[in-house]
């Protein structure tokens, strides 16, 4: 099994930045994609950005030229660098891992945590 240990949310203004971090332990040999989800009120949980372990990305719509997904291979760390922050990017960010490149299969998830964009 794999345990996703998340940091780094919080409060921020809008135009304000905010880095989130995760840290992965237990069965870490299993993992090649690391990434984000967000879930917000009344909403599905979607996508924000994911990871491989060779450094190709994918990102929501919504997000890409404001966020950056970044991991540290040695760590099995993965990162969440959110610049230009939006009122509609308030959400719980939940860390996830796969066996997959780009997540979506058999994913382990952190418990979340809450981002809160004030305009």
């Amino acid at each position: 099994q794999v345990q996703l240990v998340e940091s780094g949310g919080g409060l921020a203004q809008a135009g304000g930045s905010l880095r989130l971090s995760c840290a992965a332990s237990g069965s870490i040999h299993s993992i090649n994609g690391m990434g984000w989800y967000r879930q917000a009120p009344g909403r599905q949980r979607e996508l924000v950005a994911a990871i491989s372990t060779g450094g190709n990305t994918k990102y929501a719509e919504s997000v890409k030229d404001r966020f950056t997904v970044s991991r540290d291979n040695g760590k099995s760390t993965v990162y969440l660098q959110m610049d230009r922050l939006k009122p509609e990017d308030t959400a719980v960010y939940y860390c996830a891992a796969s066996p997959a490149p780009l997540l979506g299969v058999l994913q382990s998830w952190g418990q979340g945590t809450q981002v809160t964009v004030s305009s």
